[in-house]
């Protein structure tokens, strides 16, 4: 077994769904989480609507999602995970082979945690996963770059983004902007010269501001709200 994600005492593993029409990839995904002691498989599903069912049955911590599934793809899987009752701790992560901004845009609207390739790596992948259970949002980095076009686009008025980041003071709008351009909390408190406690509290503070599920969230509303220009 591998020792490095083992659970300190007394902590549970992580909890993962595993939602993919292909079998060989839901294989090729349990027998990488199986060898880890921190992180186990509760469930398995072949569309998104049976994604949807099984995480209402097994409350996941992470549910790794494709997106093009029959039934129903995992964008649509994703908002009604989120929106159920009870099931507003379970953290979605996407994974697909398509890097197209549309995806991208529309995962995190649906409120997705996360969004990676499925030419990942499997220490990516498992980071991933451990990154997302704890309440911090991921994006591969080539699609963090290629994130920016599509939220420029979709950018409300300057005059409704000012509205909504109103309730901020200056210290979290300057966290925000950095949790924009997708810096950690270590990263942003050498930044601000903060610790990555104060870091993180500045977060959790704009997060429950703005109304955030997630750091993901506020990736979108740093965007849209025009805080984060290319």
């Amino acid at each position: 077994m591998n020792t490095a994600g083992t659970p300190s005492p007394g902590t549970s593993p992580i909890r993962v769904l595993l939602a993919d029409d292909e079998r060989l990839v839901r294989s090729g995904f349990k027998v990488l989480i199986d060898v880890e002691d921190d992180i186990e498989v509760v469930g398995e599903a072949t569309d998104g609507a049976e994604a949807v069912e099984r995480a209402r049955a097994t409350r996941p911590d992470v549910v790794l999602m494709d997106i093009r599934m029959p039934k129903l793809d995992g964008i649509r899987a994703t908002g009604e995970i989120v929106r159920t009752p009870g099931l507003q701790q379970v953290r979605v992560l996407i994974l697909t082979t398509y890097e197209t901004d549309a995806y991208v845009f529309e995962a995190l609207q649906a409120g997705a945690s996360g969004f990676m390739l499925k030419d990942a790596g499997p220490a990516e992948l498992l980071h991933a996963i451990r990154v997302v259970a704890a309440g911090d949002a991921l994006l591969a980095p080539r699609i963090t770059r290629r994130l920016i076009a599509q939220y420029t686009a979709q950018r409300i008025t300057a005059r409704a983004g000012e509205e909504q980041l109103a309730v901020l003071t200056q210290r979290e709008r300057e966290v925000l902007a950095l949790v924009g351009q997708g810096l950690s909390n270590d990263e942003i408190g050498a930044e601000l010269c903060l610790s990555p406690a104060t870091a993180r509290t500045h977060v959790s503070h704009a997060m429950v501001k703005l109304g955030a599920r997630d750091r993901a969230q506020l990736v979108v509303i740093a965007y849209r709200t025009g805080l984060v220009t290319p």
